[in-house]
């Protein structure tokens, strides 16, 4: 499962919309179900209104009725080259708030968990 949410994740990121930092994100967030969800990361003028591929993802998840997450592949692209992400200190917060277990999967082959990235996340462990 590893492999296609990996390859989902890339998929999504065709998607993103970056003309600013030209860095196009996808994410496949795996939920408890077994149902998969997609986001990219969608700049906009403001800066301050961007959102991340992982957040997109999440919240279509959540708006959908799911409570339950395992895993999430990200995958980052600035041109042709594919990039190892990891998420920002906002989606850190919000991932472990909601999916306290996850794990990520990363493009370089790392499976990392959110508590790693996030040893001390707002509102306690």
């Amino acid at each position: 499962m590893k492999g296609e949410l990996l390859d989902l994740a890339r998929k999504a990121a065709s998607n993103a919309i970056a003309p600013f930092s030209g860095l196009k994100v996808g994410a496949a967030l795996l939920a408890g179900s077994g149902k998969v969800y997609l986001g990219a990361n969608i700049e906009s003028k403001t800066l301050g209104l961007t959102v991340c591929a992982e957040r997109v993802a999440l919240w279509s998840a959540l708006a959908s009725g799911e409570r339950e997450f395992v895993a999430m592949a990200l995958v980052g692209f600035k041109g042709e080259q594919e990039l190892a992400l990891t998420p920002c200190g906002a989606c850190r917060q919000l991932l472990w708030e909601f999916a306290p277990n996850l794990r990520l999967l990363l493009a370089d082959g790392r499976e990392l968990p959110i508590s790693e990235l996030l040893p001390e996340p707002f509102g306690g462990p």
